[in-house]
């Protein structure tokens, strides 16, 4: 039992920060408090990673439709995801600083399904499923060179700015944010955002944290567009009711 309880306090604590707590009492160790603050953030960031993007998938479901999402902007979000969690678990990072990214990773390559099937492409939708699977396991099992993963990374940064710039201007030309979720963009803008403290804290890579930067503000963008498109009619509603009269 004491071994369970141990090991579930280094999931919050390093070894040092445990016997600066529980053996010499020092709660006002400043590095400890940061450390375990960063555990505790990155935590959270993942058990709410889990549902981060369902609100999105079960708007999709819902409307059975995918109109006003980019593909190409989902696809390279996928990328910018995947990118980050193999360098990260080739880099041998705490779980805690890019966990999220596996659960986000999945419910990503679900949305872009999803968006190819309602826009009648249901084939393509599978064949995607079976490359992305494929090159997930190339990475778990070593085949993947460590030059890649970390090149892949570094392309993170335009890469997410092309992303959400795309997808920034299709709300922009639809004049409303179509079937994106609020909360699935409120939640990536704040996770995001957190992830710059864990990352500078759990990991200290350069490349990694300036991707969590770019990552926060281009999120911040589509935000700020969802808020302002709010009570917005989108176009084709609008079409719509003009021919019914």
């Amino acid at each position: 039992m004491a071994s369970l309880v141990r090991k579930a306090a280094l999931l919050l604590f390093t070894e040092g920060c445990m016997e600066e707590y529980f053996v010499k009492f020092n709660f006002l160790h400043g590095e400890c408090f940061k450390a375990s603050l960063s555990k505790g953030l990155g935590l959270g960031i993942i058990a709410g990673s889990l549902l981060v993007k369902l609100p999105q998938i079960l708007k999709l479901l819902n409307n059975k439709s995918g109109e006003g999402i980019n593909i190409i902007s989902v696809f390279l979000d996928l990328f910018a995801i995947t990118a980050t969690v193999s360098y990260s678990f080739i880099s041998k990072f705490p779980f805690s600083s890019w966990g999220d990214g596996v659960f986000l990773g999945v419910q990503t390559a679900a949305i872009a399904a999803l968006v190819l099937h309602y826009g009648g492409n249901t084939t393509k939708a599978t064949a995607f499923i079976a490359a992305y699977i494929s090159i997930i396991t190339a990475v778990i099992i070593g085949l993947v060179p460590v030059d890649v993963l970390w090149t892949c990374q570094a392309l993170n940064v335009p890469i997410l700015l092309t992303s959400k710039l795309m997808q920034a201007y299709t709300n922009y030309s639809n004049g409303s944010t179509g079937q994106l979720s609020a909360a699935t963009c409120f939640m990536l803008f704040f996770g995001s955002l957190a992830r710059i403290f864990t990352s500078i804290q759990e990991t200290g890579d350069t490349i990694i944290i300036v991707t969590y930067i770019v990552a926060t503000s281009a999120n911040a963008l589509i935000a700020s567009q969802l808020i302002y498109y709010w009570n917005v009619v989108p176009k084709a509603a609008k079409d719509s009711k003009k021919k019914k009269q």
